[in-house]
């Protein structure tokens, strides 16, 4: 007998895990990766430490939709909780259903999380998946309603837990039962629930379309919105002015400054003399250069047919709002 179990590289999800794995039970971990999330590598060192396999599933693409949309509402910043547990869980179900498993296992404590595992969020998040009587949460079943593997006997209810609140001390102490040293602290994850990144999103999709693309862009630099129509985003070193290249796409305007050290600045939007003279003076505003110097800068057009060098402008600093 097999059962699949949503593996996030924290705590919870491993001792989830390993109280299954305790039962005799095969246990095969399943990893979800977004532009929001990305701890495949934490989840590897996690199914490494349970001697499990590890199955990651890219939900990138389908994951905007419920960014744009959320049923349920956000959490905390722009985090769609109880429907990307929902959205993850209904995944998972299927990669169980295709390799003919049983059950699912996930790590949700019942009041961890105030809005994703309330009592009636995981009783929705259950049922929005298409899964809710295979959903087997260990860590907190002999407070819920039993599971379809419970009353078939297919575990031993008796060897689960009633883990209930925010404390982390039940879980650090079975950590240290297990054995278990690989896993995330509580705080790292998600980029929706970070609060600067949460209001570059808001931006971002209160003046364009959810891409791909763009998401990506919002990791990177300082972000300015210089026209309804129009944003830049300046590197603040070396390694950020190298990635910014890599996510030039066609239509973006690269700048930078001659003469003096200083970023690449990319501009993504409807481009005018006026947001390239804009965008010049933020990309000087961050160089090196004096300020109230006039300094020449260069200019790049992406465009389907190639790169077209555009002869450079004079800019000085002009004020603009940081995003």
């Amino acid at each position: 007998m097999r059962a699949v179990a949503l593996i996030s590289g924290g705590l919870d999800s491993a001792l989830a895990a390993k109280l299954i794995i305790d039962q005799g039970i095969e246990v095969i971990g399943v990893n979800m990766l977004s532009p929001f999330f990305d701890n495949s590598h934490m989840a590897k060192d996690c199914c490494r430490e349970l001697k499990i396999p590890l199955q990651i599933i890219d939900i990138s693409s389908e994951y905007l939709d419920i960014i744009k949309n959320p049923r349920y509402g956000f959490g905390k910043n722009l985090n769609p909780c109880i429907d990307c547990h929902a959205f993850m869980l209904k995944k998972a179900g299927r990669y169980m259903d295709e390799i003919k498993a049983s059950f699912l296992i996930t790590g949700e404590v019942l009041g961890e999380r105030p809005k994703s595992q309330s009592r009636f969020a995981l009783h929705v998040v259950g049922k929005e998946s298409g899964y809710g009587s295979l959903v087997l949460r260990p860590l907190s079943a002999l407070l819920l309603e039993e599971t379809y593997p419970e009353e078939k006997g297919l575990v031993s209810r008796r060897m689960l837990l009633s883990l209930h609140g925010r404390s982390r001390r039940p879980q650090l102490e079975l950590a240290r039962r297990f054995g278990l040293t690989r896993f995330l602290t509580p705080a790292s994850g998600c980029l929706l629930t970070d609060r600067c990144f949460s209001r570059r999103l808001r931006d971002l999709m209160n003046h364009s379309e959810l891409t791909l693309s763009d998401v990506e862009l919002l990791k990177i630099g300082r972000h300015f919105r210089i026209s309804e129509t129009c944003k830049i985003v300046i590197g603040r070193n070396k390694q950020e002015n190298e990635s910014l290249l890599r996510l030039v796409k066609s239509g973006d305007l690269c700048i930078s400054v001659e003469g003096y050290k200083g970023p690449i600045g990319i501009t993504r939007g409807e481009i005018t003399p006026d947001i390239i003279l804009r965008s010049s003076s933020l990309c000087v505003r961050y160089s090196d250069a004096p300020t109230d110097a006039k300094v020449k800068v260069k200019y790049i057009l992406s465009k389907k047919t190639g790169q077209v060098l555009v002869k450079g402008e004079d800019a000085t600093h002009l004020g603009i709002t940081m995003i």
